[in-house]
């Protein structure tokens, strides 16, 4: 039966990762006509429209109380700046190199679970973590002549989300998941209205970089054109989310992470079908070198009896 259950948690887990490669697919297609924020919060409406409704359709009660409100701070903030780097990349860096970067989160969640969990992290780890960040700079090839900061989103987003997850690791004993997505949800609304209350006239759009304008552009100039993007991603990334938490409820969580590593490959098809674009040799051998490693990570956290960065969503 076990066996069986796996079987579907690996079918799950790269359905949802293959329909996250068609939502950031679709930011690629929007990003010049709406704003960073105006995006967020029409994804995060819309999604949590979906999550209301199935509440309704369970009869499932949900409380807002936290037990641990300063860490449900911290992991919201983290949370929202972390996709909000994800969305950022996605304005200039290939699908293929920006997936490959954003899975060196399981590096950054060995190291916090080392320095707040309080995990035992041996030296074998440790070199698989230098070797994942070894596989990192090979795919963003920093020069400091031309090396763009914004270059660092995805690995900023990584370790963001690395923290989020930590935390939701250390306060699922008390937190149930629909308490801390309700939570991240309302977040989002309001610091995304804050936001367009403070720069949503474009005021401080002053900037030629179309990456820059992304971020601080006016909102609402195209909505014809955007808003039929954003709502298709919505539900797009709730039937994600609703594949990863289903293989991660119905399968063993170790098994099923090695399975997110398939968003790499639906990534590069989709960056191939949709522009044209052949990631370069490095990207490929980067992805290996960051794939090889957290693999290792893996089955030495197996060994141990550890499951810290693979027992968890990577998305």
């Amino acid at each position: 039966m076990q066996t069986n259950n796996n079987t579907r948690g690996i079918f799950f887990i790269m359905t949802g990762m293959a329909f996250f490669s068609i939502q950031d697919s679709l930011i690629k297609f929007i990003f010049e006509d709406i704003a960073l924020f105006e995006l967020y919060l029409g994804r995060t409406l819309i999604q949590a429209s979906i999550l209301i409704s199935f509440f309704l359709i369970t009869k499932k009660k949900i409380t807002l109380k936290t037990h641990y409100p300063f860490l449900t701070l911290i992991r919201v903030v983290c949370f929202f700046f972390g996709f909000a780097f994800f969305y950022i990349s996605l304005t200039f860096m290939s699908l293929a190199m920006v997936s490959a970067l954003f899975f060196s989160c399981p590096f950054f969640m060995s190291m916090f679970a080392k320095f707040f969990l309080k995990e035992q992290i041996g030296i074998r780890r440790w070199s698989a973590i230098v070797v994942g960040f070894i596989g990192v700079l090979i795919v963003l090839n920093p020069t400091l002549e031309e090396f763009n900061f914004f270059k660092l989103a995805p690995v900023g987003c990584a370790l963001c989300y690395a923290c989020s997850m930590t935390i939701t690791k250390y306060t699922s004993d008390k937190d149930n998941i629909y308490t801390q997505m309700t939570l991240l949800y309302i977040f989002a609304v309001i610091v995304s209205l804050i936001i367009y209350l403070v720069s949503g006239d474009g005021k401080f759009n002053n900037f030629s970089d179309p990456t820059l304008q992304f971020i601080v552009r006016e909102w609402f100039t195209n909505p014809s054109t955007s808003w039929p993007y954003v709502f298709v991603m919505g539900v797009v990334a709730s039937i994600s989310f609703f594949c990863v938490f289903s293989a991660y409820s119905i399968a063993s969580p170790s098994i099923v992470s090695l399975f997110e590593y398939s968003y790499i490959i639906f990534a590069m098809i989709a960056g191939y079908i949709l522009f044209k674009t052949i990631p370069e040799p490095r990207t490929f051998l980067g992805a290996a070198i960051i794939i090889s490693a957290g693999v290792y990570i893996y089955f030495r956290e197996k060994v141990r009896g550890q499951m810290i960065a693979t027992d968890t969503p990577n998305r």
